[in-house]
Parts: structure tokens; C-alpha cells; sequence
């Protein structure tokens, strides 16, 4: 129908209330489908009216009612039972990864951790934060001088314990690239349970969604613009009309990078790869060329998409399946938080860990063309329905559940330990029907 069909009002149920609600254009998906965001900085008491109009007739149902309050994302008002929470945002029952990454801890010992963790990886990796969650309040202190990504960890607990009432809880949280815990569950002494954003097959971590797709989520409509939804509605022309040829952009952050640009210099036909910044191997811009920087939604003109690691995982992975190309993806040792659900050959075609398959993949994948685009489009559609912002929400609470569950001591507030504050909310206006009032508010 075109995205210039539709039109979308949101507004306060009640004409008494007034609160700013921005909505932008429906981001159109290509398919028959269509995305709407919206950003609210004021809350309502009474409830939202959404209503979807084509031309000046209501549409799919139109309007919709929201009898509750609803609360901008600023605003301090948690479900007090995490069993309703969960429910209202049709959290899985089971998340396979976070079984798995707790199959090596039954119990996890708080002291042995107190012990353990600060001096065995606080000064080798420099990027442990611990934290400590009790009364709904985060508290937590960095070991080490690489902390500074902290502040992505800190406004996701933030934002959720605005939203549910968080269970008290210690641990220790990894905000390096590599995962820290090697030791296998019948080691003496055996793995300690850290938390990092970014697994491997042979490490013990246990994974959160990465601090990007965290970040992507929570900035929505507020300056990113590659995030996990606006990617969906720019995915570039239509499959028949996409350039056939793979392609990757990227810094040099690992070795088959190179190896990629030297493939593309012998088989332009095939493969446009290029290094837009040198800061691994710089004795090699001579001689591979320095690409320039191209914006992500140009990425989806081509029919192919190279995904190779960087250091850890190639975080892009993620918004490459989002789009509407075909994710040939490097074998590899480390995953993130979702991969468990995907399957090679069906969401993504898999690629050597030495690229030696690459070329022949890219031909299969012109001489298949109707198959290729059915791994596109699946891949596509799993990563809709894994990568959506309440799955993140859901994804975080059943990781902090799942460990407060097995400690087998009581959480305290450690010392050099700070709390982190809420925002200040003072521009929105933010009545929580959930809170007591203070007598003196009586």
C-alpha cells in the first residue's frame, strides 16, 4: 500500500490529560507489513487511544484502547509481582540459553565469588563491574580501568527495575570483549558464574544480550538511528533489484577481514569487501586500500551480506538478518545471546572459519536464487520475533531470576560499592498508581 497511505494517531484516552507523544511515519517492511514506534515523555492515568486510519477510514481493527495507566520510559513505577509482569509481556516460559549457561551452577557461592572474582579477573581483564541489587535499588563498584561500558549495563538494570520489582541479587558482570571463565563444571576448583555479553564454546559466561543490541533498544527514536527497528523499515530495493554481489564493510579486527578484501580485489564479480579503519594490522592500508564509510541501510542494496567475526562476535549480526538480504555467516567459537535458536541453512548459510567456501557459496547462492531468498526471508522473520524489545526486557529479569534463585547467601551492599540513581524526571509528569502515597502527600 506505501508508507504514505497510512496514518497513525496515539493520544491520551482522556481529553482532559495532555501528554507529548512523538510518532513518526510507520516504518513499511516491504512485505504487507508495517512497524510503528512510538516515544511517550509524559505518562497517562486514564489510558492511550491508538488509532490506524488509511486515507480517513479506520484500519486493522482501529482504534485501539489502553485502559490502563501507561508510563513513559523515565517514569519509576514497577510491577510489584515479576509473575503478572512477565505475563503482560508474553515473556517464553523457557529461554534454552540461560538453561544452558546455569546447567554448570546448582548453587553459586557468594563468598567463594567475593574471594575469587576481584583478584582472578579484576586485574588480568580490567573490566569487572559487581553489582548488587537489593530493595530494587542497584548498587555496584568497578575493578579494574576498562569499566567504562558500564553505563549501558547500568540503564538497562535502570530501565527494568522502573518496569518490574527486581529480585535481590549479587554478581559480578564482565563488560570486556572476551568472555573470562574457562574452567569446566568437574574442574577443582570449578567455573564461578560471570556474566558477560558475549559466550564461546569453550568459556562458562554467562551471556546477556550484548550491550549494542541493549543500547539499539533502549535509544529508540531518541538520536540512533541503526537501531534493531528502524533497520527493518530500510532494507533497501526490492530482492530482484539488489546488486548481486556479498558484501562487508568493517574495521580490521581480525585477520580473515584481510583475507576477505584480497578475495574481493581477485573476484570483484562475487565480492565487495572493504577496511574502513586500520587499527589491528596497520602495515597492510598500503597494500589492501582504505574503503570508505558506508551508512547501514546502503548495505541492504546488495543481495549478500559477509558476517565475520571481529574481535568477539561481529555484533552487526543481528540488524544484517533484520534486513532483507542473504547472511552468509563465518563458522565461529563465540555467539551471542539468541543464536540458540537459529539453524544453519535455514536462517543464514554458513561459511568456514577460513573463508575457503566463501566464493563457492556466493555462486550457489546466485544459482539458487528462489532457495536464497527463502533463508533471507527466514532468517528475517526469526530474528523479528527474537530480537523484538520485550524479549530484551524478558531476556535480562529471567538471567537476575535465575541467579538469585541459586545464591546461597543473602546479597549485601559491599563496601566502595555506589548506588546508581534513577534519571531525574522532573520535565515529565510520573503519578505511580502502584506506590503508597507518603502520609505527608495524604
Amino acid at each position: 500500500p506505501g508508507r504514505t497511505q497510512f496514518k497513525v494517531v496515539i493520544k491520551a484516552l482522556s481529553p482532559k490529560e495532555v501528554t507529548r507523544i512523538y510518532t513518526p511515519r510507520p516504518l513499511d517492511r516491504n512485505d504487507g507489513t508495517f512497524l510503528m514506534r512510538y516515544r511517550m515523555y509524559g505518562s497517562v492515568t486514564k489510558g492511550l487511544k491508538i488509532e490506524i486510519l488509511y486515507g480517513d477510514q479506520h484500519v486493522a481493527q482501529s482504534p485501539y484502547i489502553l485502559k490502563e495507566p501507561v508510563y513513559h520510559e523515565y517514569c519509576d513505577c514497577p510491577e510489584e509481582d515479576p509473575e503478572v509482569w512477565q505475563d503482560v509481556m508474553s515473556c517464553p516460559v523457557q529461554e534454552p540459553q540461560i538453561t544452558e549457561d546455569f546447567a554448570s551452577f546448582p548453587t553459586i557461592d557468594l563468598q567463594r565469588m567475593l574471594k575469587e572474582i576481584p583478584a582472578k579477573f579484576s586485574q588480568t581483564r580490567g573490566a569487572i563491574v559487581h553489582y548488587t541489587v537489593l530493595d530494587n535499588h542497584i548498587y555496584r563498584r568497578s575493578l579494574g580501568k576498562y569499566t567504562d561500558f558500564k553505563m549501558f549495563s547500568d540503564e538497562m538494570f535502570l530501565s527494568l527495575a522502573r518496569k518490574v520489582r527486581l529480585p535481590d541479587v549479587e554478581f559480578y558482570l564482565n563488560v570486556g570483549d572476551w568472555p573470562v571463565e574457562y574452567r569446566k563444571a568437574n574442574d577443582t576448583p570449578g567455573p564461578v558464574p560471570v556474566i558477560s555479553w558475549c559466550g564461546s564454546l569453550d568459556s562458562r559466561d554467562i551471556v546477556l544480550p550484548t550491550y549494542d543490541v541493549t543500547h539499539s533498544t533502549l535509544e529508540t527514536l531518541r538520536g540512533v538511528t541503526n537501531d534493531l527497528l528502524s533497520i527493518q523499515g530500510n532494507t533497501g530495493p526490492f530482492w530482484e533489484n539488489k546488486t548481486e554481489r556479498a558484501l562487508f564493510r568493517g574495521r580490521d579486527s581480525r585477520e580473515e577481514r584481510l583475507h576477505l578484501v584480497k578475495l574481493s580485489k581477485e573476484n570483484p564479480e562475487l565480492l565487495d569487501a572493504g577496511i574502513t579503519g586500520y587499527f589491528f594490522f596497520r602495515e597492510k592500508q598500503k597494500e589492501l586500500g582504505k574503503a570508505q564509510l558506508m551508512g547501514f541501510f546502503d548495505f541492504f542494496k546488495y543481495k549478500y551480506q559477509v558476517n565475520v567475526d571481529g574481535t568477539v562476535a561481529a555484533y552487526r549480526f543481528p540488524y544484517l538478518l533484520l534486513g532483507d538480504s542473504l547472511v552468509l555467516k563465518q563458522d565461529s567459537q563465540y555467539y551471542e545471546h539468541f543464536y540458540i535458536g537459529l539453524k544453519p541453512w535455514k536462517h543464514y548459510v554458513p561459511v568456514k572459519r577460513n573463508l575457503e567456501d566463501l566464493l563457492e557459496k556466493i555462486k550457489w547462492a546466485k544459482e539458487n536464487d528462489e532457495e536464497a531468498r527463502k533463508i533471507a526471508k527466514e532468517g528475517q522473520l526469526i530474528a523479528r520475533e527474537l530480537l523484538q524489545p520485550h524479549r530484551f526486557y524478558c531476556y535480562y529479569y529471567k538471567v537476575l531470576q535465575k541467579y538469585a534463585e541459586r545464591q546461597a547467601s543473602k546479597p549485601e551492599i559491599r563496601d566502595g560499592m555506589e548506588l546508581v540513581p534513577q534519571p531525574d524526571d522532573r520535565d515529565s509528569v510520573c503519578s505511580c498508581h502502584r506506590k503508597k502515597p507518603l502520609r505527608e502527600d495524604l
